[in-house]
């Protein structure tokens, strides 16, 4: 089931960096756009969606 209806836009954008420099690190950085980070970003569960937007914000990701 996708959540990413259920995210606002600075929550989705904070999750889009912190999936594309984590997770997507190892990836050809044509392949890391944003389609690919919201296909990765629907997979993952609430749980896990809440532990990376509160570390991207602890870590004022969306201000790099």
């Amino acid at each position: 089931m996708s959540f990413m209806h259920n995210l606002n836009k600075e929550d989705r954008d904070i999750l889009r960096i912190v999936v594309k420099q984590v997770h997507l690190k190892h990836f050809p950085k044509d392949f890391c756009t944003d389609y690919e980070a919201d296909k990765l970003i629907s997979t993952l569960g609430p749980e896990t969606l809440e532990k990376l937007k509160k570390v991207g914000k602890d870590h004022n990701i969306a201000k790099l």
